[in-house]
């Protein structure tokens, strides 16, 4: 029995993710803000509140538990979910900046709190985005750092003018590139273990009719959805090697859930017109002294302790 847990595979390419996951005879358990799911057993989760992060481990550990005697592994874990803001003055309930907690600490804490129980051949995918690197000019305001207290706390960072749309771009894009940085930094964890894990950074590309853009201003979220329909889905695509459709997007995260360890060594995965490659992520992204000194820090921010 194959068990995979999965954030962010409710709607978007990662319902199409889930759905072949699912069809494949795993077990699938989906951590999901509303019911019902297009595939696997909905677990309440809300990304914005660590109490629920929280929650949603303690529940995917019972139910594993319930399994076989001495509990169920983890064979894949899924970190999906994502989304992106108008601005930087949003705020958790918890008092961090909400897209810097939904795209990176909350899928952190959850990692965290799921590790132990991981198999020994584990796959963790954690989906990132292109725009963490600034030579990609991908159109929105680059990543200036990886400092965690900032980030969670924007106030603080000097220059960022919170209400502001560059504010709610770098919050994005700041936060994929820690989600780079944390693929890697548990990567090297893994090689240091010995075992067969594998850590991996999903760049799928732009994927437009996602629910990503469910937070932006209403014209936004109607070209989002226009450009990712059947009808006009195609033009983006003709334009960028990056640009990809949903189900492309749902078939390589699968593929890479399903056989990760096997498409190769690297921990950056992108999506180049439907295809998989291997890149090297960003200069600052593949800099381990910044991703230990993010591992550190978001741990401290969550009141946690992180194994090294």
């Amino acid at each position: 029995m194959t068990v995979i847990v999965m954030t962010g595979g409710s709607s978007g390419f990662g319902a199409m993710a889930a759905a072949r996951l699912a069809a494949a005879g795993s077990t699938l358990l989906v951590g999901a803000r509303s019911r019902p799911i297009p595939a696997g057993e909905p677990i309440p989760l809300e990304l914005a509140r660590l109490a629920s992060v929280h929650a949603f481990a303690a529940v995917v550990g019972r139910r594993l538990d319930a399994a076989r005697p001495g509990g169920a592994p983890i064979d894949v874990l899924v970190l999906n979910a994502g989304i992106v803001l108008p601005d930087a003055a949003q705020r958790t309930d918890d008092g961090f900046e909400t897209a810097f907690a939904v795209n990176h600490l909350a899928p952190f804490l959850l990692l965290q709190l799921l590790r132990p129980r991981l198999a020994e051949s584990a796959v963790v995918v954690l989906t990132t985005s292109g725009t963490h690197d600034p030579a990609t000019r991908a159109g929105l305001t680059p990543p200036r750092h990886a400092d965690a207290a900032r980030l969670a706390h924007p106030q603080l960072d000097p220059g960022c003018e919170q209400h502001s749309r560059e504010a709610g771009e770098h919050a994005y894009t700041a936060a994929k590139l820690c989600v780079v940085l944390t693929a890697l930094a548990l990567s090297r964890r893994f090689e240091a273990e010995g075992a067969g894990r594998r850590a991996i950074a999903f760049e799928p590309g732009q994927v437009f009719g996602t629910g990503l853009a469910r937070q932006m201003p209403p014209a936004m979220r109607l070209a989002w959805r226009v450009l990712g329909s059947r009808t006009l889905g195609w033009l983006p695509r003709t334009i960028s090697s990056t640009r990809n459709s949903p189900a492309a997007a749902g078939r390589a995260l699968a593929s890479l859930a399903e056989s990760g360890a096997s498409h190769g060594a690297s921990g950056y995965a992108a999506l180049r017109r439907g295809r998989l490659s291997w890149p090297q992520p960003s200069e600052l992204a593949w800099d381990a002294e910044t991703g230990e000194a993010l591992w550190r820090d978001s741990a401290a921010l969550l009141g946690i302790t992180a194994p090294a």
